[in-house]
């Protein structure tokens, strides 16, 4: 929604080779997508034709990609889930830089898709409690669904309910996933001593306003950025891209990612896609495009 309302900065560069155009317009934007395999180079290994991948590609029924851009797909698995593979391998980026610990209370701000997903993780993690913040009912109802033991709306979400809710201490860790600038001061109010807030969101040209005199100051909070375009520099003699990325594509058949399809619109209905998505957010949580007979 920030490319589509054009709240980028317009001279940030494109971060995919697939991309065309720039953040100023005209741009051919979009990096999740779900095909089966025409054909292939003469040398090109380890894909083969009628295999289901996963690409980093906008949105068409149709193109050529160099092979380091797609990823192979279990054949048994639902191609609807393949949809959501960037997506988790953000929300294991998350938790590789939050690094959350057995028995620790966390709280999640957001439960659009990332936010969903974490909530999921931190409890494979053995996160102690999750507790799920967003104003959409749909929302919420979903995040207890995949596992989140309590979601609250913003205004419950107070620094004191917090405290009560955590055994009087404050959340040890944040994740700020809304991409709402008030709710990364919510979340810095939200944790308790040298408790760490992981962002995730990305803000574009919203301006950030930040409580930074009280207990941010006082508390040690840190802040961190999370941005899936590189890993913790801690994990690297043992983390690399490759190694997050077949994590997150086996997570694919694990996590519940089916509920988070609130919509499938045919390609050719794209313009209503985003419309629905920036006027009627309380109803959207995945909007999947689908499309026709594969081009052979």
């Amino acid at each position: 929604m920030l490319v589509y309302r054009g709240q980028i900065p317009a001279d940030l560069p494109l971060d995919l080779p697939t991309l065309r155009g720039s953040f100023a317009f005209p741009i051919k934007y979009g990096y999740a997508s779900v095909g089966e395999v025409v054909e292939v180079g003469r040398a090109v290994e380890g894909i083969e034709a009628g295999d289901r991948v996963f690409a980093l590609h906008p949105h068409q029924t149709s193109y050529v990609v160099p092979a380091t851009l797609v990823v192979r797909l279990p054949p048994d698995l639902p191609p609807e889930n393949g949809v959501f593979l960037a997506n988790v391998e953000t929300g294991v980026n998350v938790l590789l830089d939050a690094h959350p610990r057995l028995g620790d209370r966390v709280i999640v701000f957001g439960q659009g898709v990332i936010g969903l997903v974490v909530t999921q993780l931190l409890r494979r993690a053995g996160v102690e409690q999750v507790i799920a913040v967003d104003p959409i009912p749909l929302r919420r109802a979903l995040a207890l669904e995949v596992g989140a033991d309590l979601a609250l709306a913003p205004e419950e979400a107070t620094p004191p309910a917090i405290r009560d809710l955590t055994g009087g201490n404050g959340a040890d860790s944040a994740i700020e996933a809304s991409g709402n600038p008030e709710a990364l001061a919510a979340a810095v109010e939200a944790v308790g001593q040298e408790g760490t807030v992981v962002v995730p969101s990305w803000y574009g040209t919203k301006p950030v306003s930040l409580p930074l005199g009280g207990s941010f100051h006082r508390g040690r909070v840190r802040i961190v950025s999370s941005q899936v375009g590189t890993l913790d520099p801690a994990l690297g003699p043992r983390w690399d891209r490759a190694r997050r990325q077949a994590l997150a594509r086996d997570l694919l058949a694990r996590l519940q990612l089916a509920p988070l399809i609130t919509h499938r619109i045919p390609f050719d209905r794209a313009a209503a896609a985003y419309e629905l998505v920036d006027r009627r957010a309380e109803e959207v949580v995945q909007v999947i495009l689908t499309y026709g007979e594969p081009v052979v």
